[in-house]
């Protein structure tokens, strides 16, 4: 990725903040465009930054759900001075932003509200799907034509007039640019054998690494089971990568759920597979960027790099690793065998053709 900016010599590039990241961390890299975008994703101020540092006139955080064709506001951090927040701006050419209460009445300065679009980019609804239609979009009351989009996030407006995200009102979240239900992850897991209450959220105990976290309460399953049982109804972008059992969901004390009280998941229920130990010098050199990359104190050579918390990005991110290290690698070869073995072994193999 570093290598293709550098030798195209590319201005102006886009990422989502997860991917953003591994560039950043790349050492002496030599990157450097005219602008970086960012959007998909929450762009929190030290990534911002980081990201300032490799290009020439500024880092810019865009914001925009698609159903108003992407991209609604920006904003551009230019400046050297560390920032403490990333506003998502103001609106773009042909777009417009209203930030409304419950009576769809404009807030106050600063007062947290929803976020509404309207403008050229506006879809019509959603196809086939005209309740959700009818939820989502509504005539524009402040033009006399024209849609809004309800948006679901809480904004508000700072001082200068740019919009600060806040929260979702709703179960929604992003993880490297995919929307993700997380109201749909809880109904499916319920509906597994012997579970009597489940919640799902996205938890980074680890700085930059975000993962789905499952927690159930009912009779304990196996993990691989309870995989296997959310992979038959949902993307596998949805399915949880950890999954934790507990006697009791913690309450607040007015009887709701208290996600803070959630206990830090053991990464050691990563492991679903019979510990054996890497053979060769590739299966251990894997084992070690494995554990490195994925928070894993032991990989063993029948483990699965995607079982154990792997993604897409953090395949890149390997791929890169084992390149540094003077090994050829191939990101669709560890798709296509994402056992620790299977991968040096086709790893060596293309080694030998090279």
């Amino acid at each position: 990725m570093a290598q293709t900016l550098v030798e195209h010599q590319v201005s102006v590039a886009q990422f989502v903040p997860s991917l953003l990241r591994l560039l950043v961390q790349l050492p002496a890299s030599g990157v450097r465009c005219r602008y970086l975008f960012s959007g998909g994703e929450v762009l929190d101020p030290q990534l911002a930054m980081q990201a300032r540092a490799l290009t020439s006139h500024g880092i810019v955080n865009l914001y925009g759900p698609t159903e108003a064709t992407i991209d609604s506001t920006s904003w551009t951090c230019d400046g050297s001075a560390p920032v403490e927040s990333v506003p998502i701006g103001k609106p773009i050419a042909n777009a417009r932003a209203y930030v409304l209460d419950a009576r769809l009445e404009p807030v106050a300065l600063g007062v947290v509200g929803e976020l509404y679009i309207g403008g050229a980019g506006v879809a019509r609804g959603y196809l086939g799907r005209d309740d959700l239609t009818a939820e989502r979009f509504l005539a524009d009351p402040f033009t006399g034509s024209g849609r809004l989009y309800k948006t679901g996030d809480l904004v508000r407006y700072l001082a200068d007039g740019t919009l600060e995200y806040v929260r979702r009102n709703d179960d929604q979240v992003k993880l490297r640019g995919l929307r993700i239900e997380l109201g749909e992850i809880q109904a499916r897991l319920g509906e597994f054998a012997h579970i009597e209450e489940a919640t799902v959220l996205v938890r980074e105990d680890v700085p930059g690494d975000k993962r789905l976290v499952a927690y159930y309460t009912g009779v304990a399953a196996e993990v691989e089971a309870l995989r296997a049982h959310l992979l038959a109804q949902l993307p596998d972008y949805m399915v949880p990568q950890l999954f934790v059992h507990l006697e009791a969901l913690p309450l607040s004390p007015n009887g709701k759920l208290d996600r803070k009280a959630l206990p830090a998941p053991d990464l050691a229920t990563l492991r679903v597979r019979a510990y054996e130990a890497p053979v060769g010098d590739t299966e251990m050199a894997l084992a070690r960027l494995w554990g490195e990359l994925l928070n894993v104190e032991q990989v063993g050579r029948h483990d699965h790099f995607f079982e154990l918390g792997g993604h897409s990005l953090l395949a890149v991110s390997l791929i890169g690793r084992l390149r540094q290290e003077g090994i050829d690698a191939n990101v669709k070869a560890l798709f296509e065998q994402p056992t620790l073995w299977e991968y040096a072994e086709i790893t060596e193999r293309m080694e030998m053709v090279l």
